[in-house]
Formats: C-alpha cells, sequence, structure tokens
C-alpha cells in the first residue's frame, strides 16, 4: 500500500429498518468522537415527541447503547426495539505515480450498525430485539440507595460503579 493513497470514503449506511416511523421522529447519529452529555441533551430535549431513534456504526455502537440506557434510566416507561445490522464502507485508493501501471483499488468493509428505537407507546412484541419499560424499574425502587442497591427479597446486591 506504500505505492497507494486514499482518495475518498464512500459510506453507505443502512435503510432505517423500522417501518411507520413518523417523519419527524427525532434521529440521534452517534459517532465515535460524540460527547454522551450532548447526545444526552439533544435526545432528552426531543423526548417530547412519543419515540426517537439512536443510530451508529463501527466504534460508536457501544456509546449509542450506552446512551439509550441513560435515557430509559430518566425517562421511565419507554418501550425498546433493537436491531443489528451492516452498514459498507467503501475506500477508493489512487496510485501515487499514475505512469507506473497501478490500478485504482477499491476495498469494501461491512461495519456493524444499530438502530435503537424508544417509544413511550407500546411497540409490536412480537418483534426481535423488542424490551418491555421496567424490567429493573422495580429493583431501583425496591432498593432506596443506588449506589448500594438491592434485591427484591431486601438482601445486599453490589453494582458496578
Amino acid at each position: 500500500m506504500e505505492n497507494y493513497s486514499k482518495a475518498r470514503t464512500v459510506e453507505h449506511p443502512p435503510v432505517c429498518p423500522f417501518s411507520g416511523l413518523p417523519s419527524d421522529t427525532p434521529e440521534v447519529r452517534v459517532k465515535d468522537g460524540s460527547k454522551i452529555r450532548n447526545l444526552l441533551r439533544f435526545a432528552l430535549s426531543r423526548m417530547e415527541s412519543r419515540q426517537i431513534v439512536f443510530t451508529a456504526n463501527g466504534k460508536g455502537v457501544s456509546k449509542a447503547i450506552t446512551c439509550a440506557e441513560i435515557v430509559k434510566r430518566r425517562v421511565k416507561g419507554l418501550h425498546q426495539l433493537t436491531k443489528l445490522l451492516y452498514s459498507t464502507v467503501e475506500e477508493v485508493w489512487e496510485p501515487l505515480e499514475p505512469t507506473a501501471g497501478l490500478d485504482s483499488l477499491t476495498v469494501s468493509r461491512n461495519l456493524p450498525s444499530i438502530w435503537i428505537l424508544l417509544s413511550t407507546e407500546p411497540l409490536d412484541q412480537g418483534q426481535p430485539g423488542y424490551q418491555a419499560p421496567g424490567r429493573y424499574d422495580s429493583l431501583w425502587a425496591q432498593s432506596g440507595n443506588r449506589e448500594e442497591g438491592g434485591g427484591a427479597s431486601g438482601q445486599r446486591v453490589g453494582y458496578l460503579r
């Protein structure tokens, strides 16, 4: 690759996997360099709408999951639908010396993508990737102390900080 330089990168994101979403549904595009506090500020300010979508590719996937989980903790009663897909990234490499007889190269890579739909309205529970609201809300409400935690039977449960 020492005889080539990267000319351009073309990203082909997947089409939204959630059919029937209103056109005004906010979409939070999470990137690897995004700051979680900025993403949360934007997402929480848009929660007046009934639904919000988090999307991410590659290294931003874990950050999108983190943001969705924080929003679910702050806004109780959210239904979640998660879809995992792949997006295609094409890198075009041009030869440094066009007279050397080298052809341009195109490298295609598949990056993992995630789409997380959070909704205040019930979603189709039969779809793969559905999570009902309130799975952990009862544990937090019964513990009384978020630092130490506590289970439903009153025993002490430790949480990572």
